[in-house]
């Protein structure tokens, strides 16, 4: 992120507030190269965060005050008293930092307010975690102006509980973790059971590929109710399989743990896929570790397939994406994020990048969609102070 446009923000926010803030931070978008909704399973997720950020210009309040302003959205200042936050009493964007306040107070941190103002280049609705980066931008200028001493991690919990509880959406913790917590040039290999983190070296140019990220302009929402509906099929498998989650059941014993699911022919696709998608994210690290980056590009294309026809949240632009971008010479490529609209991405050789562009965009023309938004996904450092 530019210092200008740290130093737009800051000027924007001495408009609003009459005074210089007291900081400037930024927190990015991710991209999650493998491990789909394995996050709420106690699973295995790899994603990797995105130069496109939210930034925030934050000082301190100390009369209980919270007011919050953003450039993307229309409208002014909004003013909220923070003994008034509750849990699901705030339908607009602000709920997403008013949720970071009200976990922060909830943890017994002293948090006493705040003036806000911010911009985001995270495209909302993409399935690159626009609410994460808020969250994560809000909860890490508050740690650093209130002197928390909470390590990204702990932010990352922090934020997670604001989005499940207060904006009531029931995500898992890989967004937010990936958001405060993942390296450039490098994905996050992440344990979510444990929090356990390892950063797999991953530096595509340096390679001759690219990683392109397809924004379908199909717009989802975490909060309505086929996310929902996943998730609690997930845990009804593992309750009748007698496990703590999906994430304990071996990939080994996946066949047998089918069939003691009889004939509930959802929640078999479901622990497939989950099982499957575990394993797959092992595989991808190994062939990072060893160097065979290329190798990865039939484990994506694997991952689509299992999220498309056993979780079911693909949609046609995201298939046709895929199938065109493979079509066109890509190494790989699947549907990322929460589904039923958002991004794909495509692993391709970089000779081959304008080519597969030029193919995906003529595809949703000739289809009747809305053109989709094509750009390269560099891994990037996560939220940090910048001014």
């Amino acid at each position: 992120m530019s210092e200008a446009v740290a130093e737009k923000v800051a000027e924007r926010f001495a408009e609003l507030y009459g005074a210089e803030p007291r900081g400037v931070w930024a927190a990015p978008g991710r991209v999650n190269l493998i491990g789909e909704h394995t996050d709420y399973n106690d699973g295995f997720v790899m994603p990797f965060a995105l130069p496109h950020t939210a930034v925030a210009a934050v000082s301190p309040r100390e009369d209980g005050v919270l007011r919050l302003h953003s450039e993307d959205v229309e409208g002014g200042v909004t003013e909220l008293r923070l003994d008034d936050l509750a849990p699901e009493s705030d339908k607009n964007w602000t709920a997403y930092p008013a949720g970071v306040v009200w976990a922060l107070r909830e943890a017994g941190h002293a948090v006493t307010g705040a003036d806000v103002h911010l911009a985001s280049t995270v495209p909302s609705g993409a399935g690159l975690s626009s609410s994460a980066a808020l969250e994560v931008v809000i909860a890490l200028a508050l740690n650093d102006l209130f002197a928390l001493g909470l390590r990204g991690w702990q932010l990352a919990r922090l934020c997670q509980r604001a989005e499940n509880v207060y904006v009531g959406a029931p995500v898992g913790i890989m967004d937010q973790t990936a958001s405060a917590c993942c390296e450039a040039g490098h994905a996050l290999f992440l344990d979510t059971r444990d929090l356990s983190q390892k950063q797999i070296p991953f530096d595509l140019a340096a390679e001759g590929m690219r990683l392109l990220v397809v924004d379908t302009q199909v717009k989802h929402s975490h909060s309505e109710g086929e996310y929902g509906k996943r998730r609690a099929g997930c845990e009804k498998g593992a309750a009748l399989l007698g496990v703590d989650a999906l994430r304990d059941v071996p990939y080994a014993d996946l066949d047998a743990a089918l069939a003691r699911l009889g004939d509930d022919e959802e929640v078999r696709r479901l622990v497939r896929h989950i099982v499957t998608e575990n394993e797959r994210v092992e595989r991808v690290v190994a062939l990072l570790e060893s160097g065979r980056t290329r190798a990865i590009g039939p484990v994506l294309v694997e991952g689509h397939a299992s999220l498309r026809d056993d979780f079911r949240i693909s949609c046609p632009e995201l298939d046709l994406t895929v199938d065109t971008a493979l079509a066109s010479g890509a190494l790989g490529a699947r549907m990322t994020g929460g589904g039923f609209g958002g991004s794909a991405i495509v692993l391709a050789e970089e000779a081959d990048v304008d080519a597969i562009t030029k193919a995906v965009t003529e595809a949703f023309a000739a289809a009747g969609f809305t053109a989709p938004r094509v750009f390269e996904a560099v891994p990037s450092a996560g939220a940090r102070r910048v001014r």
